[in-house]
C-alpha cells in the first residue's frame, strides 16, 4: 500500500446452487488464499452466497435465512484480516427482497450496498424478485448491529490517501447512468463490481469494453467479478469472466470457464493524479451519500504489476509501426502547415548523420510531398568541424543525395577558430566554451542561409534533449519550427527504423540502418583515431532510462522514491540500484536547472501524452527549485 499501490482480487469460488452453507464455507477457502497473496480488496460474485440461478428459490425463507448466516460467518471469517472483503447476497428488508453487496472488514459489516438497476429483459427477470435499491442510506438491523443499508455508500480508507470504494452490481454497468458515475464523482477511486453475467457469443468482448470505458471515464480502479461454475446451466452458461482495470487500461482478466482468481495492483495515488492533472474532475452529486471510514496497515505491497522499460514505445510490432505512422503523420502535418501559413517554399536543416536530424530530414520530405512542393527546396546543411567523423559526414551527404534534397557543406571550422580569437578561448581547452561556440556558429549559418533562400529553419532536437537540457541556448536549441520537439529519444530510434523498412529504396535503407547503428553523439569533441570520441549518454546518462523517468514522472505524477522502486524491477538485470540513483538525481537535476531553454521553446506539435512546451502541457517556473525531489532521492534506501 505504500506509494498508493494496493493488491485488489476477483475471486469467483465453484458454488453449489441454493446451498449457502456450502457457498459460505467456499467463500471461507478462497478468502483465505486471497489473504495468503497479500489482496487487500477481495471481491466475490453477485448472490454468490446463495447462487444467482435459484429463480423462485429466492421467495423461500429457508435459503434467505441460510445465506443470512452464512454472511456472519464470512463476517466473523475476516475478523483479524487486514483486507475489505465485499461478497453477493439476497437480503429482506421490509418485505422486499434485495440483491445486495456486503462490505466486510475486521469481523465487521461496514455496510450493505443493494443493486439500483433490475433488469428485466431477454433471459433476466429480477424484478420477480428482487426490488431496487434504495439510494439514501437506511439502518439495516442484523446481529444486534445497525449496518448502512443503500446504493449511495463509499467507504474511505484512513490510512490510504484517496483509496475510497464503491460498489455496484451487474447491471449497474450496464445502464446509461450508472450508480458509479455517481460514486467516482462523489470521491470513489476504487468500483467493486459484483456481477453475474452469463456467456453468449460476443459478449465477452463488449464486456472487457465496458469494464475499460467505465475505468477511463470514471478514472477509477474497476473490479469487476463475475459468476462461473456451479451456477445452474439449465438455460444459462456463466464463464467467470474477471477483470481489473484502471484508467482505461485492463491490468488483469481472467479466462473464461476457467474458475481463475485473478489479481492486479491498482495505483490508487495514479489515480488521484489523473484527476487532478484533468481538473474537470471533481466532486459534484447527490448530498445524500454517506461515507464509512475503515483502516488498512500501510505497508509495502508484493508488486506483480509490471512497468514498461519503454514507456513510449509499444512491445507489440504492428501496435508499434501503427504508432510510428501516426507520429509521423502528425510531425510532417504539423510542418505543412506551418509552411501554408507562412508561403515559403524552402527548407534549411542541419544534418549531422545523426537520428535526430535524419527524422527531422525524414519528417520535412513528408511534408513537402504532402505540398507538392519540389524537394530540392529542401537545403541540407552539413556543418563540418572539429569533432565531425567521417562516418557521420558521409551518411549525411548520402542521406541527402538519396531523398533529392539540395545539399550545402559549410566548414565552420574556420569562422569557430577566428570567434575563439576573437572571444580569448583558447582550442586547446576544450571546455564548455569550446563546444557551444560550434553549435552557435551551426545554428548562425542555419539561420542565414534560411534568409537568403527565405526558407525555415527545421529544429531537430527531440523531447528527451529538451528535458534534461542537452541543447546549446540559442544553439541547437532554436530553430522556426522543432519537429522532433514531442518525441521522446527512445522513440526516435523506432520511427528511423520504420521509414528504412517502409520507404521500399534499398539505398536509403542502408543509410538509415547506418544512422540507427552509429553512437549518438553531438561531436563538439575531436575524434580519437577517427571514431566518435564524444558519447551523449556516457555523459547525461542513458536515454532508457531518462525516458522512464520522464514519462512518470509528469504523465503519472510519480515522485522520485516510486520511480526509483519501479525502475529497479523493470530495468533488473541491466542496471544496478546505484546506476539508477545516480541517473534519477541526474535527471532530476538536470530537469529542474534547465527548465530556462524550454521556456522560450520554438513551435513544434505534440505527439503523444507528455509535452514539455511552456505553451501546452508543461507551465514550470525557470527557477523552482528541486530541493524536496532531491531530498527524497538521497533518503532512499
Amino acid at each position: 500500500m505504500k506509494q498508493g499501490f494496493i493488491k485488489v482480487a476477483a475471486v469467483t469460488p465453484k458454488i453449489k446452487v441454493a446451498d449457502p452453507k456450502y457457498n459460505g464455507m467456499v467463500v471461507c477457502k478462497e478468502l483465505e488464499k486471497a489473504y495468503a497473496k497479500g489482496a487487500k480488496i477481495i471481491v466475490f460474485p453477485e448472490l454468490c452466497l446463495t447462487g444467482y440461478t435459484c429463480g423462485d428459490l429466492f421467495l423461500q425463507e429457508v435459503l434467505l435465512d441460510s445465506a443470512r448466516e452464512q454472511l456472519l460467518i464470512v463476517r466473523d471469517a475476516t475478523k483479524g484480516r487486514d483486507a475489505v472483503v465485499i461478497v453477493g447476497l439476497p437480503l429482506e428488508r421490509d418485505g422486499k427482497l434485495y440483491n445486495v453487496a456486503a462490505v466486510l472488514k475486521d469481523g465487521k459489516i461496514l455496510g450493505l450496498v443493494p443493486k439500483a438497476n433490475i433488469p428485466m429483459y431477454a433471459e433476466f427477470y429480477e424484478g420477480r424478485h428482487f426490488a431496487e435499491g434504495n439510494e439514501e442510506a437506511v439502518s439495516y438491523d442484523l446481529d444486534t448491529e445497525e449496518i448502512p443499508f443503500g446504493t449511495n455508500l463509499l467507504f474511505e480508507c484512513t490510512t490510504l490517501h484517496g483509496l475510497v470504494i464503491g460498489c455496484e452490481i451487474c447491471e449497474d454497468l450496464w445502464v446509461a447512468d450508472s450508480p458509479g458515475t455517481a460514486h467516482a464523482l462523489m470521491g470513489a477511486t476504487v468500483i467493486a463490481n459484483l456481477s453475474a453475467s452469463n456467456e453468449t457469443v460476443g459478449k465477452a468482448e463488449y464486456r472487457e469494453l465496458l469494464v475499460k470505458s467505465a475505468s477511463g471515464r470514471l478514472l477509477c480502479g474497476y473490479i469487476y467479478c463475475s459468476a462461473g461454475e456451479g451456477e445452474s446451466t439449465q438455460d444459462l452458461v456463466f464463464g467467470g469472466h474477471n477483470l481489473i482495470a484502471e484508467n482505461g487500461t485492463i491490468l488483469q482478466q481472467s479466462g473464461r470457464f476457467t474458475g481463475e482468481t485473478i489479481y492486479a495492483d491498482l495505483d490508487v495515488h495514479r489515480i488521484c493524479h489523473e484527476r487532478r492533472r484533468m481538473g474537470t474532475f471533481g466532486k459534484k452529486g447527490k448530498e445524500i451519500y454517506r461515507t464509512i471510514p475503515f483502516s488498512l496497515e500501510l505497508e509495502e505491497t508484493r508488486l506483480q504489476r509490471r512497468f514498461d522499460r519503454y514507456p513510449f514505445v509499444p512491445g507489440d510490432d504492428a501496435a508499434r509501426n501503427k504508432r510510428c505512422e501516426e507520429i509521423l503523420s502528425i510531425q510532417s502535418c504539423g510542418l505543412k502547415k506551418r509552411y501554408e501559413h507562412t508561403g515559403a517554399q524552402k527548407a534549411v536543416i542541419g544534418v549531422s548523420g545523426g537520428l535526430d536530424s535524419t527524422l527531422a530530414l525524414l519528417v520535412t520530405v513528408r511534408a513537402f510531398d504532402q505540398l507538392g512542393l519540389d524537394r530540392a527546396g529542401i537545403v541540407a546543411v552539413t556543418m563540418p568541424c572539429f569533432g565531425t567523423t567521417d562516418r557521420t559526414y558521409e551518411n549525411a551527404c548520402r542521406l541527402a543525395k538519396t531523398l533529392g534534397a539540395s545539399l550545402e557543406e559549410v566548414d565552420i571550422r574556420e569562422a569557430v577558430t577566428v570567434h575563439f580569437r576573437d572571444i580569448g578561448q583558447s582550442p586547446d581547452c576544450h571546455d564548455v566554451t569550446y563546444e557551444n561556440g560550434q553549435a552557435r556558429e551551426r545554428t548562425q549559418v542555419l539561420m542565414d542561409l534560411a534568409n537568403r533562400v527565405g526558407g525555415l529553419v527545421i529544429g531537430t532536437g527531440d523531447m528527451s534533449e529538451l528535458a534534461l537540457g542537452w541543447a546549446t541556448y540559442n544553439g541547437d536549441h532554436m530553430s522556426m519550427y522543432g519537429v522532433n520537439a514531442g518525441v521522446p529519444k527512445t522513440l526516435v530510434r523506432h520511427l528511423v527504423r520504420y521509414y528504412a523498412d517502409t520507404c521500399g529504396q534499398e539505398e536509403l535503407k542502408n543509410v538509415l540502418l547506418d544512422v540507427l547503428d552509429t553512437p549518438v553523439s553531438p561531436e563538439l569533441l575531436p575524434p580519437v583515431n577517427g571514431v566518435i570520441a564524444q558519447k551523449t549518454e556516457d555523459l547525461v546518462g542513458p536515454y532508457e532510462l531518462h525516458d522512464f523517468f520522464l514519462y512518470y514522472m509528469l504523465r503519472c505524477g510519480f515522485p522520485p522514491a516510486k520511480i526509483y522502486r519501479i525502475a529497479c524491477q523493470s530495468f533488473a538485470g541491466m542496471y544496478d540500484a546505484d546506476t539508477i540513483r545516480k541517473w534519477l538525481r541526474i535527471f532530476y537535476r538536470r530537469f529542474f536547472q534547465q527548465q530556462f531553454k524550454r521556456s522560450c521553446l520554438p513551435d513544434g506539435p505534440k505527439v503523444g501524452s507528455v509535452a514539455v512546451s511552456p505553451r501546452g502541457d508543461w507551465r514550470m517556473p525557470s527557477d523552482a527549485s528541486a530541493a524536496v525531489w532531491l531530498q527524497q532521492i538521497e533518503e532512499l534506501d
